[in-house]
């Protein structure tokens, strides 16, 4: 009997571990192997890992190559969260960078490990053991990571055994990440073509926009997302955002910023870091707090090759736009190019007939369209108004005629077969019972293209008597005076009256520069600009405007119809003008232009007041004495340094408390009686005049020692008054006349009134 030879016992261990680890090899590959997803198959192959090495943590990293990152998957809960970082940062990066495992057990003492992670998270790595996973072409998929050796340190044993494990799963798992990145694929063409079908059908331009933007961003994973779109008629790109429940629109020239720098080149443009370009404006994230990283954008190009627009993504999340991004971008963009430029179309389509109804209906003529039988179509609100009939649309316009109409009926006719328009005016017309004296228009409506036959168009102006009246009168006065005259029988003022008036002469200071350096075409901008502001001060209270004379206005507050307060408006309508000029000025001076000052004069007197000329033209106006008054006082503003000087009888009728000063009795240029002259100051603020009680206290002591002939007293006030407010050029006025009547006393009696020698 042969005799059995014992195995020695080294050898039966290093058989026994390599029936375990071809165990576990073939378990890996089973598992794996039995398990359809890629999730499953990492939680699978850690689970295996960690027990077959007995380590408190495994973890498999897979390699994105679009973003160069390392990430893994962590089960919380029902759902699956991502856990990435760089291919090329700590122990894991060093793996995958080099293809070689290594094993530590002092892991701190490694300046390739990040020891972050385990100051955040509490967790303490005392050792780490990582290999590459690689295909059988050798390719580095990603790294498998186990931190923590139960009762001591990793082997080399261990070492070979993890690697050995994950190329048993790299197959595997490099397939189902195929299956995955095709799934994934598939899924987002699908969406893909269910959007372009949806966005298709939306005709809506702002919705249409505010769909795509939002689809757009959540395509790129990105922040933000705009389209802007070409505006041919003034060469802007816009876009639309919606800003609580209305819709805003944005508007810059189309070659501005990087938007504009990809709309005229017409190629795409990737930033990865928009500070570093000097294309991008800054300035829109200083308003809006937001921080640009990264800019992708595309044109958008119609089906003839045209660019009508762009698309522009911000901020891709968790990295920069790749050129797989730039791609579908354009996919996206090209599939989606019709639908926007017909929106944009139907948008600018609809937006023409929104301003021809609004034109329309806010036109104070008639307006009324037919078709080719004769019947009304449309009819604005002026038509409606004017014939006291609703509801015409739909109804023939014979049957609204009286028997004498059959003329328009033939005149409509005529102008359908010539095709040329036709103007009857004063014209007397009944229109559903309703008679009228209008000026009537008739046009043919005839398509733009085809000469196709539409029908005609009827514009009418009523112009009975009253509505005559009222036109007439409101050229001259506010409105609603005119209709308040219209009323009752004020008409009889109209042929003559003899009132007390408030007369108000305006005047412009340094207008003849404004001529020189602006020429004809500017001077009249500005003077119609100027008057515009001007003359709403005046109609604001209840004023007149009389007739503009060069750069200067006349006008008049009690005509044609009294107040009760009617100094005071003019009042107030003159310091309005001041304080409206030097914010105008002001805002001139911003944008490089002249400033101008102007003078204002106020009198109050019995004028004369009517339609004056001659029976083949006639202006309602005013004449008098009174006129002559405010004019010169108008003229004296640049003597005293003032801006409004009204005279005592203006001051006397005051009901309000304004800041004034008495500064001069005057005999005006053709006349011999003087006139007691104040300054209305209540334009100026702190700012504008320091100290202003205090200087109209000191003044009126002065002017009363003036008016005495106590020449040095006179001058030492001025001069209190110049301390007080160095700018007050009529106390430096004073002191010049003060000196030359102390050096050249007056001949005779003192009685302390100017003469003055100009108008």
């Amino acid at each position: 009997m042969t005799e059995m030879t014992p195995i020695p016992s080294d050898r039966r261990r290093a058989s026994d571990a390599a029936l375990r680890r071809a165990e576990i090899l073939l378990e890996v590959s089973q598992r794996c192997a039995a398990i359809g997803d890629l999730d499953g198959v990492l939680k699978e192959l850690v689970h295996l890992t960690s027990r077959a090495l007995d380590c408190d943590r495994g973890t498999l990293f897979l390699n994105d190559e679009t973003t160069g990152e390392l990430y893994s998957r962590v089960a919380q809960g029902e759902l699956t969260r991502e856990i990435r970082i760089l291919n090329s940062s700590g122990i894991a990066g060093h793996v995958f960078q080099t293809g070689e495992g290594m094993r530590t057990d002092d892991p701190y003492a490694d300046p390739r490990f990040n020891s972050s992670v385990d100051q955040r998270t509490g967790y303490r790595t005392q050792s780490i053991l990582c290999v590459p996973v690689c295909t059988m072409r050798g390719d580095t998929i990603g790294v498998m990571q186990c931190l923590n050796k139960v009762g001591g340190g990793f082997t080399e044993d261990d070492l070979s055994l993890l690697g050995e494990m994950t190329s048993q799963a790299a197959i595997v798992l490099q397939s189902l990440r195929y299956v995955e990145q095709i799934d994934q694929i598939r899924v987002k063409e699908m969406n893909f073509l269910g959007l372009v079908s949806d966005i298709n059908a939306e005709f809506d331009l702002s919705r249409l926009l505010e769909r795509v933007v939002a689809e757009t961003t959540k395509l790129l994973a990105a922040e933000r997302a705009t389209i802007f779109l070409h505006d041919a008629a003034n060469e802007t790109l816009f876009s639309r955002v919606s800003a609580g429940g209305a819709i805003n629109e944005i508007r810059f020239p189309a070659h501005m910023g990087i938007a504009g720098a990809v709309y005229t080149s017409a190629t795409s443009l990737n930033i990865p870091y928009a500070y570093a370009d000097l294309r991008f404006n800054p300035g829109f994230d200083r308003q809006t707090g937001f921080f640009t990283r990264s800019i992708l954008c595309v044109p958008i190009v119609n089906k003839s090759g045209r660019v009508i627009g762009v698309t522009q993504v911000l901020n891709k999340k968790g990295g920069i736009f790749t050129d797989e991004d730039e791609q579908r971008l354009k996919a996206f963009t090209a599939q989606i190019a019709i639908a926007l430029e017909n929106s944009k179309l139907f948008d600018d389509v609809q937006r023409v007939k929104k301003y021809n109804d609004s034109m329309l209906q806010s036109m104070s003529n008639g307006v009324i369209t037919m078709d080719a039988a004769g019947k009304i179509v449309t009819c604005n609100a002026a038509g409606e108004r004017i014939w006291g009939v609703s509801a015409l649309e739909g109804r023939a316009l014979a049957d609204l005629l009286d028997a004498d109409g059959g003329w328009l009926i033939e005149r409509i006719e005529q102008v359908r077969t010539r095709r040329e328009s036709d103007i009857f005016p004063d014209a007397a017309l009944v229109l559903g019972g309703v008679p009228k004296s209008i000026n009537l228009t008739i046009l043919p409506l005839v398509a733009a293209e085809g000469d196709k036959e539409l029908g005609t168009m009827l514009m009418f102006e009523d112009i009975s008597s009253e509505k005559r009246m009222k036109s007439t009168m409101s050229r001259y006065m506010d409105p609603v005076i005119a209709a308040k005259m219209l009323e009752g029988d004020a008409l009889d003022l109209l042929g003559g009256n003899n009132a007390e008036a408030t007369i108000m002469f305006t005047d412009v200071r340094g207008f003849t520069t404004i001529t020189e350096e602006y020429g004809a075409q500017g001077t009249v901008s500005f003077l119609n600009e100027y008057f515009t502001m001007m003359v709403d001060c005046i109609t604001r209270e209840g004023g007149m405007l009389d007739k503009f004379i060069g750069d200067a206005i006349m006008a008049c507050f009690g005509l044609p119809m009294p107040h009760g307060d009617d100094p005071d408006r003019a009042a107030r309508a003159a310091i309005s003008m001041i304080r409206e000029l030097w914010e105008w000025n002001a805002a001139r001076k911003l944008k490089g232009l002249k400033t101008v000052d102007m003078g204002v004069g106020l009198n109050t007197d019995m004028v004369v007041s009517g339609n004056i000329g001659s029976p083949k033209r006639m202006d309602y106006t005013v004449i008098g004495d009174g006129v002559n008054l405010a004019s010169r006082l108008e003229s004296a503003c640049k003597a005293y340094s003032a801006r409004i000087l009204a005279s005592e009888s203006t001051i006397t009728k005051l009901r309000g408390t304004y800041r004034v000063r008495d500064i001069d009795l005057v005999v005006v240029k053709g006349k011999t009686q003087p006139v007691r002259v104040f300054e209305i100051l209540d334009y100026h603020d702190a700012q504008t005049f320091p100290n202003l009680m205090d200087v109209v206290s000191h003044f009126g002591e002065a002017i009363a020692a003036y008016r005495a002939a106590d020449w040095d007293k006179a001058i030492t006030r001025f001069e209190k008054c110049l301390a007080l407010n160095p700018g007050d050029g009529l106390s430096r006025t004073y002191i010049d006349r003060c000196g030359i009547l102390r050096a050249e006393p007056p001949v005779g009696e003192w009685d302390g009134v100017w003469r003055m020698k100009d108008k």
